[in-house]
């Protein structure tokens, strides 16, 4: 059975994607289409925050776009320099929160200790803070993209933990992304299952799979790899046949598995 992910895939020179690894193992014949492109801004900006940790509670990463970020900001020798001999072990000193293990992955990369990662999305990890985290302190410094979701602001804020934003990248359209779902269509016919792993690929791709697989969408199973993504498919109007109990490839090919009913 064909299943078509429309995600970015894994960094590059790292290995193959282990979301295709993954349904491999169930026996499905899975294929990706990269979706979003995204271009870095506000970096120089980005590396003053990160150089006055007395200023902030913590941090709070959501993507791993935006470690990404973080790390093309210590890329520069002086910089790299100074994280190392001092930034780094005072940032250690207090929260890096975190949502999924790929995200936590990388900010164990520059060094930090992710914590939250099993949270799965931005509301569950905004609650995980509310209960460790004292209101009315210094602010958390959050890193975010020019698409984020108000969830976890909102619930913060409610609680009173002060939060300061900071967008670090754009994201868009891949340029590529109608003609490479075009190809796929004609080339392998309608997948069993689509699955889409973030709201933005919704409000980018739901037009162009309407157009390809025509009379016969309705023959195609849904999936959300979370529940923010699930919520912007239902608005759109897609029945939602699966959203993995967690972002991984075990609990997604799992659910995949159980909504096709094999």
């Amino acid at each position: 059975m064909k299943v078509l992910l429309l995600k970015d895939p894994k960094d590059r020179g790292s290995g193959p994607d282990p979301y295709i690894q993954e349904l491999d193992l169930y026996g499905f014949e899975a294929a990706l289409i990269p979706v979003l492109s995204f271009e870095f801004v506000s970096l120089q900006t980005f590396f003053e925050k990160l150089s006055h940790p007395d200023h902030y509670e913590g941090l709070i990463f959501t993507s791993p776009r935006a470690v990404e970020a973080a790390k093309l900001c210590l890329g520069e020798n002086s910089k790299n320099e100074a994280w190392r001999n001092s930034l780094k072990e005072k940032w250690n000193n207090k929260s890096a929160y975190v949502v999924g293990k790929a995200t936590a992955s990388l900010v164990e990369e520059i060094g930090l200790a992710p914590q939250g990662e099993k949270c799965g999305n931005a509301e569950k990890l905004a609650g995980y803070i509310c209960a460790r985290e004292t209101p009315n302190s210094s602010p958390l410094l959050f890193p975010c993209g020019s698409l984020k979701r108000e969830v976890l602001p909102t619930i913060l804020k409610e609680k009173g933990i002060s939060l300061e934003s900071l967008t670090v990248y754009q994201t868009a359209q891949r340029p590529s992304l109608q003609e490479s779902l075009k190809n796929y269509f004609s080339q392998q016919g309608i997948p069993a299952s689509i699955i889409f792993f973030s709201p933005s690929g919704v409000r980018f791709c739901l037009q162009h799979i309407q157009k390809f697989s025509g009379d016969l969408i309705n023959q195609i199973k849904f999936a959300a790899i979370g529940p923010a993504t699930a919520e912007a498919m239902e608005a759109e109007g897609i029945r939602v046949s699966c959203t993995a109990e967690n972002p991984t490839p075990q609990d997604l090919a799992a659910g995949i598995k159980k909504a096709l009913h094999l």
